[in-house]
């Protein structure tokens, strides 16, 4: 995945256009022609767990790559100007036709992820949502399907991402705790 890096994809510096980008110190590159510098830095993304009134846990099944057809946890990138917390009600109603009554805070993950021939370095914040009536759930978005599992019978092996199973495995230690 180090050939989809940033610092080995982008050649062009965005401020001048010269053929002289590469990577400097940290998470930085730099041109070498203008001497601007880019940051690389982690997007913010959510991922929700919902319980049903039997205590399983909602997965959804990607739709898209990277990981299609793996299991996922609902949620997406928080967009510019939106707190995580809308994001949470706005990708809930997106993807299932769901209204989240109320939003817990779970722990984060950091996640690498590859889409279009560049790697992207996400957090991944995961939260705990309680939705009152399941019975309108209706897939869409970049969902192509969904269930309900007990934690103890989800196989992690097809979960899509490291940073999905952390914070599967954050929520199951946090309930543990309430």
């Amino acid at each position: 995945m180090n050939e989809y890096f940033p610092s080995n994809v982008l050649q062009y510096c965005p401020y001048c256009g010269a053929k002289s980008f590469c990577a400097a110190a940290g998470n930085c590159l730099q041109c070498n022609h203008c001497e601007k510098k880019l940051y690389i830095n982690a997007s913010a993304a959510v991922a929700c767990v919902i319980e049903n009134s039997a205590g399983e846990i909602l997965l959804t099944r990607r739709k898209f790559d990277p990981a299609k057809g793996l299991l996922d946890l609902p949620g997406g990138f928080v967009n510019i100007d939106e707190t995580a917390e809308n994001a949470v009600c706005r990708e809930i109603k997106e993807e299932l036709n769901l209204d989240v009554d109320t939003i817990r805070y779970i722990g984060s993950s950091h996640n690498r992820y590859l889409y279009g021939g560049l790697v992207y370095f996400t957090l991944d914040l995961g939260f705990a949502c309680s939705v009152s009536d399941l019975s309108v759930i209706t897939v869409a978005d970049d969902v192509d399907g969904y269930v309900f599992l007990p934690y103890d019978r989800i196989n992690s092996q097809q979960i899509c991402f490291p940073s999905i199973r952390n914070i599967v495995n954050l929520y199951a230690e946090s309930r543990k705790k309430h």
